[in-house]
């Protein structure tokens, strides 16, 4: 199973009032563990950036003045997040709106709502009435967020996906410690793989004395006992 751990910064908070995302970065997980394939990427939002937005991000006009426009760069994206990946995403509906709204002005296949997995959602069932911001959940895990002075979309992607990790139970929910994250998208995936016998059985630990003790509590029970079937 692949997913995509996703991040974006922006120059506000409302696309219909004008704007714009200014970074994107996503980390791909197969099977529940990192593969090292990342995505990120800065835009130029072609508008001046906020000052409070700048305050957050530290990304300023002179800065992103070079940097490409998101119709230049958003083919790439689509191509790195695939078409039927889940995309995990922490507040899902703020960033799939800005996605989407920046998608359609580049004139570009939009991406479904049913995709994204919403981590303050998730955040919120398991520990209900608790903060679920991104710092609140690395206190709570033990998650190390001490590089986090300013949102970077990467960074940001980056923690998310251990936070992730740990909603869903720590890594390996599903207990395939077989499966490698990168050879195992074109091998065998993790519903495919079944136990296979030992070459070698593993020799008993029972001691004669306890094979004899066992043979004669089934003699006593004559011969409809189901040892002697």
């Amino acid at each position: 199973m692949r997913e995509i751990v996703l991040d974006t910064e922006t120059t506000g908070f409302e696309p219909g009032a004008g704007d714009r995302i200014v970074e994107i970065g996503a980390v791909e997980l197969f099977n529940h563990l990192p593969t090292g394939r990342t995505y990120h990427q800065y835009i130029n939002p072609e508008r001046a950036m906020p000052q409070e937005a700048f305050a957050v991000h530290g990304l300023g006009d002179d800065f992103l003045r070079d940097k490409p426009r998101f119709a230049e760069v958003g083919r790439a994206f689509l191509d790195f997040i695939g078409t039927d990946s889940i995309l995990v995403i922490h507040n899902a509906a703020f960033d799939m709106k800005f996605l989407n709204a920046e998608l359609g002005w580049a004139q570009m296949p939009l991406i479904a709502m049913e995709r994204a997995l919403d981590t303050v959602a998730m955040a919120r069932k398991k520990f209900p009435g608790s903060p679920a911001s991104l710092d609140a959940l690395c206190r709570r895990f033990g998650i190390d967020n001490s590089a986090r002075t300013l949102h970077g979309a990467l960074l940001d992607a980056e923690i998310l996906a251990e936070v992730y990790l740990e909603l869903i139970g720590g890594r390996q929910p599903g207990f395939g410690l077989n499966i490698d994250p990168v050879s195992a998208q074109n091998t065998e995936t993790a519903s495919d793989w079944r136990p296979r016998p030992r070459p070698v059985p593993l020799p008993s630990r029972l001691t004669e004395a306890e094979i004899e003790a066992h043979a004669a509590f089934v003699a006593k029970l004559g011969e409809a006992a189901i040892w002697n079937r």
